[in-house]
């Protein structure tokens, strides 16, 4: 199979196309190389004769047109997206317009593909989103996200994101584009970008600064390592139901200062320092605006549709994540001097 992978420099991205090379597919790695952008993340592949790279924004459709008829993909995997939410309380507008007409750009442009090769039967689009479209879960702890759960987006974030996913449905339903689609929890593991939670965490700790917790760091999340996030994403595109979503979980919930301080005895284990605990340094800082309570994903469909589940305990993921940072300084330390890393963002209501 031939994939054309948006957003493939990405952390979620990357992870797919090192699995997909892995596993014999040819695949061509579309990214705009953004702020959080790096090609060193498919270094592992970039050699590889089933590995391609294309410079390109999936707001220009010109470019996307040339992508798809010089490659002719077997199947679309669209990950490329502003993500973080933070900086998206502080500049929705790069939200808007990458995550939504982006997102247009590349249904149009796989559309008039899909329709010149004349509807062949195997193309697939796979649309990847995030749970976070869902809102924020009741304090209810058997409460989950299901397919079935109407949209609730509390930020620019997860509101270009939902909206992305209305569009997807939208060319399914009106013109016909064999389509899935799949929400994520929160991802962590190699490669990811030092701006979020996991590896703020870890660089801070060894850097010696604050451990910053919005809130009383009582809000929870369902953690999903990214190589067995990027496992399930290959499983559905190949083999998901048209016009069907997968909710795709790590069925991990931890809150955030349980992850934290998970996160800090490991390091006190791996490289302790010459008195205390990394946990000393956990501090407290004021909330993130319309800071969702709890997520969590019931994988259920998943499950009994295709056979997936996480194939790692959230101890045993972040245990490899601590020792990847540990052993790969060369990566993160030049990406810390990127515009807006180590500050805070999205303080903004």
């Amino acid at each position: 199979m031939k994939l054309l992978v948006t957003g493939g420099a990405g952390f979620i991205g990357s992870a797919v196309v090192r699995l997909a090379v892995s596993r014999g597919h040819a695949v061509v790695n579309l990214d705009a190389l953004t702020y959080a952008a790096c090609l060193d993340n498919v270094a592992p592949v970039a050699d590889s004769p089933l590995y391609t790279f294309e410079h390109a924004d999936i707001r220009d459709r010109a470019a996307l047109d040339r992508i798809f008829a010089a490659h002719k993909p077997d199947a679309v995997m669209h990950l490329a997206a502003e993500s973080h939410v933070d900086r998206s309380i502080d500049g929705p507008g790069d939200f808007i317009e990458t995550n939504i007409t982006g997102t247009y750009n590349t249904l149009e442009a796989a559309r008039a593909y899909w329709l010149a090769r004349g509807k062949p039967e195997r193309f697939r689009f796979h649309h990847i989103s995030t749970d976070e479209v869902f809102g924020s879960l009741p304090d209810d702890p058997e409460a989950m996200f299901t397919e079935d759960t109407p949209y609730d987006p509390r930020s620019p974030y997860s509101a270009s994101k939902a909206s992305s996913d209305h569009l997807v449905r939208a060319w399914h339903e009106t013109y016909g584009l064999p389509v899935v689609l799949t929400n994520c929890s929160n991802n962590y593991g190699p490669y990811h970008f030092p701006e979020k939670l996991i590896p703020v965490v870890i660089l801070n700790a060894l850097a010696g600064k604050p451990l910053p917790i919005y809130g009383t760091g009582a809000n929870i999340r369902d953690w999903l390592y990214v190589e067995d996030h990027a496992d399930a994403l290959l499983l559905v595109v190949q083999k998901g139901a048209l016009g069907r979503s997968y909710n795709i979980g790590g069925e991990n919930e931890r809150s955030n200062l349980e992850l934290v301080k998970t996160l800090c005895g490991i390091l006190d284990a791996k490289r302790p320092k010459a008195t205390g605990s990394y946990a000393d340094q956990i501090t407290f800082v004021a909330d993130r605006p319309g800071h969702d309570a709890r997520y969590a994903i019931d994988p259920s469909r998943l499950r009994d549709e295709l056979g997936w589940r996480p194939s790692v305990t959230v101890e045993e993921g972040l245990e490899k994540t601590v020792q990847w940072y540990l052993d790969n300084e060369a990566w993160w330390r030049p990406l810390q001097a990127r515009k807006g890393v180590g500050e805070r963002l999205g303080v903004r209501a």
